[in-house]
């Protein structure tokens, strides 16, 4: 029997394939998928310990060149209540952040048209000096300083690098499919855009992040893409900390007639994703587009992390979403589902 082949695959270490997948997708209901799922996060984890870490999302502007369909936090430029954001509000929310013992800024914005490389330079630089983590600029934002700059990738990323970037997180991904990526978002960058700024940003010694937004446009087959490009990159750097999986919200979005994803199917895909992706270590509950419970049911199936305590988030909330939850109820919704909480850094090195 298949799930039985798949689940000896699972408790001995051997890769799921893509046809193990399918059928897993296709055939296996959700308790069978989500005691699978358990079943690796146990072994990857044995000791129990569910992570998160305090830091807050800054959102630098939301002028922005790309007009995904997606989106609802973005103006485009000729927009004239669009912001940049001034060091001196960058200064606050920084100093508010370690107030409350944050350890990172999660740095990240729309495609502006009119600010030079130098700038984001300085805004790395002026956050650096405060002394906090910085975990800035997703792929496609990487690729617009390059489109602006006129230099390659790899460049962009030694000059952010030497002003003090620490780490890349992995939005933009969407669906690692152009046909996905034509329909939602033409002017982004490409799947290999987006897999080759996170091959450079591993070479130059940048930890990342990957992630997923699913429940648009894309086919199944095309979920199970993205997963197989993120793992096959994975076994090539080993330079991805964690994969995050979320549900596209389409409220005041142009694909707003979309029909939202359950909580269900996030549990599905959330399960799928932990028993395909073998070499990621950790998994990222979304309780920012799902809520508290249903991020706290995540830990049976396969979650083994609970994110940030987002002192600010601007881009999900923008679509009708606006979940908040503070340090203390991540524990306590940790600890009530009968695991340890442990605050982290980017990297998982655990806060003593």
């Amino acid at each position: 029997m298949q799930l039985e082949t798949i689940l000896d695959k699972v408790t001995t270490g051997r890769r799921v394939s893509d046809n193990d997948y399918l059928f897993l997708e296709k055939e296996v209901d959700l308790h069978q998928l989500g005691f699978l799922a358990d079943t690796v996060r146990r072994i990857k984890h044995p000791e129990g310990q569910v992570t998160y870490v305090i830091d807050r999302n800054i959102n630098y502007t939301d002028i922005c060149i790309s007009a995904c369909k997606f989106c609802a936090f973005f103006k485009p430029p000729e927009d004239k209540d669009g912001y940049l954001i001034t060091f001196d509000e960058l200064a606050e929310k920084i100093r508010e952040t370690q107030a409350l013992g944050g350890t990172q800024i999660l740095l990240q914005g729309g495609l502006h048209p009119g600010q030079p490389l130098a700038y984001y330079e300085e805004m790395v630089s002026f956050i650096k000096a405060t002394g906090i983590h910085l975990h800035g600029f997703s792929p496609p934002e990487i690729c617009h300083f390059a489109n602006i700059s006129g230099l390659s990738v790899k460049k962009v990323l030694q000059r952010l690098i030497a002003a003090g970037l620490d780490s890349i997180p992995g939005g933009g991904a969407e669906i690692l499919s152009d046909r996905v990526r034509q329909l939602t978002a033409p002017r982004k960058c490409t799947a290999d855009e987006w897999l080759d700024v996170m091959k450079e940003a591993h070479s130059q010694g940048l930890r990342t992040t990957a992630t997923m937004m699913f429940g648009h446009v894309e086919t199944k087959e095309e979920r199970l893409e993205h997963l197989r490009r993120l793992r096959h990159l994975q076994d090539r750097t080993h330079g991805f900390t964690a994969f995050i999986p979320w549900p596209f919200q389409p409220r005041n979005t142009v694909l707003a007639d979309v029909e939202k994803t359950t909580a269900l199917e996030y549990l599905r895909m959330l399960a799928l994703s932990r028993i395909y992706l073998d070499n990621f270590d950790n998994i990222q509950a979304s309780w920012v587009t799902q809520g508290p419970k249903i991020a706290q049911l995540s830990l049976s199936f396969g979650a083994n992390d609970f994110g940030s305590t987002m002192i600010e988030e601007n881009v999900v909330a923008a679509a009708g979403i606006s979940f908040r939850l503070s340090e203390l109820e991540i524990r306590r919704l940790v600890t009530d589902a009968g695991l340890l909480p442990m605050q982290r850094l980017m990297d998982y090195t655990l806060v003593q």
